[in-house]
């Protein structure tokens, strides 16, 4: 059998990461683990020194700021001495099989993603099983997730990606890894689904490959970071709310798929906002075009947004009489605009797609000039 790397980046996930780790050390082939320990402070580090392992790599982060999983994702992955890489959480433990299971599926242009089982703190869907063997680590059992898991498995593959997902390490590598837009977690998982779909991989999900997922313990349910089982940290509602700006400002829309997590990418076209309004609307407004063409003062705007992106603010939001230079122009004025225009705002792909040809219309109280409809999201495969 063709061995894996499973890369796991963690941070103060000990007690997860002993589990992850003896139960892919359960498995009949010795695959190479790669832990990422992210300037931890539970012992990890110290645990990590005590393995007699030559299968087990680490790279340790001292601190005391952390990477984030951005990062070490891509660190691990360029570590990994096998051919193959499994992008691995440490709040996960596989079942038995587990590798034969995924590999039975995988070639080259492939990704395939093991199901996930999980204990009830995300809402159900047709991409999981929904089985509760502990929310704490204390509450696991590893023989009887082992014996159990053998009567969840069914043989079939369905489309979608989500992790745990394994894949050809040189197909990871020519897109670029992960974005750095995206650093230090959030959303930079589906930014990089969404570039392997236009690189023309398949996408694949195993449903006899099965990984008990504890669920969002590196950041969102981290005790360590301020949550816990089911409660958001506040350092995961930042990231997630910052990054989910930047997903918008990539790739103009918010994350999508469909109901098996496959996703769906909508044409990116080169589109400015005229608009005659306030503060408060440029910072609803910003991340959904190519640039805005604002009335005000957006300096305030720009001292609080520009932390939060690496995309340059002050070149992206230009002054109101500025040559409006954009493929497709939309006008807002706030004096009219509404929920409904921001409706509109929120599905502007799918409308220029829809409406086909270039031309001057208005929806609602939006006025639009399409002048050309090049579309775009191919040059985002590399970043």
């Amino acid at each position: 059998m063709n061995r894996i790397t499973f890369v796991i980046p963690s941070r103060n996930n000990l007690e997860f990461l002993q589990l992850a780790y003896a139960s892919i050390r359960r498995l009949d082939t010795k695959h190479e683990v790669l832990v990422l320990d992210d300037a931890s402070t539970d012992g990890t580090t110290e645990w990590i020194s005590s393995q007699e392992d030559e299968d087990l790599i680490t790279y340790i982060n001292p601190g005391p700021e952390r990477i984030g999983i951005v990062g070490m994702f891509d660190k691990g992955i360029e570590m990994a001495r096998t051919e193959i890489i499994m992008a691995f959480h440490a709040d996960m433990v596989v079942c038995r099989d587990f590798d034969k299971n995924i590999l039975k599926h995988l070639k080259r242009g492939k990704v395939v993603s093991a199901t996930r089982v999980e204990p009830p703190l995300h809402p159900d869907g047709p991409e999981k099983i929904l089985r509760n063997y502990g929310i704490e680590v204390d509450e696991f059992d590893m023989d009887v997730w082992l014996e159990q898991a053998e009567g969840l498995k069914e043989d079939k593959v369905t489309e979608g990606i989500f992790a745990p997902w394994c894949m050809y390490r040189e197909d990871f590598l020519a897109i670029g890894g992960h974005d750095e837009l995206f650093a230090p977690q959030s959303k930079e998982d589906s930014d990089v689904f969404n570039r392997f779909v236009l690189n023309g991989y398949e996408v694949l999900q195993s449903w006899d490959a099965l990984a008990y997922h504890f669920t969002s313990r590196g950041s969102r349910f981290n005790k360590h970071a301020g949550g816990s089982a089911g409660t958001n940290s506040n350092e995961w509602l930042r990231t997630t709310t910052k990054n989910m700006r930047n997903f918008i400002r990539k790739w103009g829309t918010p994350v999508l798929h469909d109901p098996l997590m496959k996703p769906i990418i909508v044409p990116k076209y080169d589109i400015g906002i005229v608009l005659e309004g306030g503060v408060d609307l440029l910072e609803i407004l910003e991340p959904w075009s190519s640039n805005v063409y604002f009335t005000g003062d957006a300096s305030t705007y720009i001292a609080k947004e520009q932390p939060n992106t690496l995309r340059n603010l002050s070149e992206k939001i230009r002054p109101f009489d500025a040559k409006r230079d954009n493929e497709i122009i939309v006008e807002i004025n706030q004096q009219t605009f509404g929920e409904k225009d921001f409706e509109v705002v929120r599905q502007l792909p799918q409308i220029i797609k829809e409406q086909g040809h270039v031309g001057r219309f208005s929806i609602g109280n939006l006025f639009m000039d399409i002048r050309q409809m090049n579309e775009y999201q191919d040059n985002l495969i590399t970043n």
